[in-house]
């Protein structure tokens, strides 16, 4: 069967030919119809993620969607060596796959899946999002934390808060319904206002210095505790971070992302996300790309639209 195959460390994708899986045990094999790049695929691919397996070749992709061996149409997760979502048919945990609902294209959910689970999870799971509540989304302009704006107002969000660099995409997200929108210039000399106004939970997609900043105005905001969750790190790896933020104040810091909720809960995650998603619009940008063009998509793959490999 034809697979997109990382052989070593470091390398690209390839499009190329790789053994059928065979059904065994508690695994089934999925025929897949769709598969997104993530930056979860692309830092497992290369071997940098916490989560990467170094046992080469593999098939890469994480996850995407597909039919069992009855044409029951379902969404699945692909963490296992060497199967990989990006092949004519994978391998994968029975208790990985869910069932996709009917009236949800499988293209677009193989799209919004990773980036759609992130807020998800971040909101149920981590920070426990109570209505009405206030949230701040640092890093709102990318693809994920766009998603994270409409999956936080269905899950009953207040009042939304988004930050990003350009100040085009943000002035749409103000169209569609976000409160206040600030650029990261903008948002150190806001955030006094904005904490003692109240914000409940971050959504960080960004860590560097906007995170930074958000938890040093949440400790001098007073009182009211504030859950940060740290989900991506666009803007760096590492902070300055004082022990005194933690021990002052309220500052609740978690983050969320593999190995931050059981198996179990993330798989919950992605279907109650994907069936609210056949009832509401969780719509983003992508373009469908054949999966023997790989090579070339996976280098000019970029933040502002998902490229999704169809098979």
């Amino acid at each position: 069967m034809k697979a997109a195959i990382v052989s070593a460390a470091g390398e690209r994708p390839v499009y190329g030919d790789f053994p059928e899986p065979q059904a065994e045990g508690d695994h089934v094999v999925v025929s897949v119809k769709a598969a997104a790049i993530s930056q979860l695929a692309k830092s497992r691919a290369a071997g940098t993620h916490y989560s990467a397996d170094s046992h080469y070749p593999f098939i890469t992709g994480i996850d995407g969607t597909g039919t069992l061996s009855n044409g029951e149409p379902v969404y699945f997760l692909a963490f296992k060596a060497p199967w990989g979502s990006m092949a004519e048919r994978t391998l994968v945990p029975a208790a990985a796959v869910v069932p996709l609902p009917a009236t949800l294209d499988p293209v677009l959910a193989a799209a919004i899946a990773n980036p759609g689970m992130s807020s998800w999870a971040a909101l149920t799971r981590r920070a426990q999002l109570q209505q009405g509540e206030t949230v701040l989304i640092n890093g709102a302009t990318g693809t994920s934390g766009g998603l994270a704006v409409r999956i936080a107002k269905h899950l009953g969000a207040g009042k939304i808060i988004a930050t990003g660099r350009n100040r085009d995409v943000l002035d749409q997200l103000r169209a569609q319904g976000v409160d206040i929108t600030l650029t990261l210039d903008e948002l150190p000399g806001a955030l006094p206002a904005l904490m003692k106004e109240g914000i409940d939970v971050v959504l960080d997609y960004l860590w560097g210095q906007s995170a930074l900043d958000i938890m040093q105005a949440a400790v001098a905001g007073g009182e009211k505790a504030v859950r940060f969750v740290q989900i991506g790190s666009l803007s760096g790896q590492e902070i300055s971070l004082h022990s005194k933020l933690l021990r002052s104040s309220g500052l609740t810091l978690m983050g969320s992302g593999l190995g931050s909720v059981s198996d179990a809960e993330l798989i919950a995650c992605i279907s109650e996300m994907l069936n609210a998603a056949a009832e509401s619009d969780f719509s983003i940008a992508f373009q469908m790309r054949p999966l023997s063009d790989v090579a070339q998509a996976w280098q000019e793959d970029d933040s502002r639209s998902r490229t999704v490999f169809t098979l």
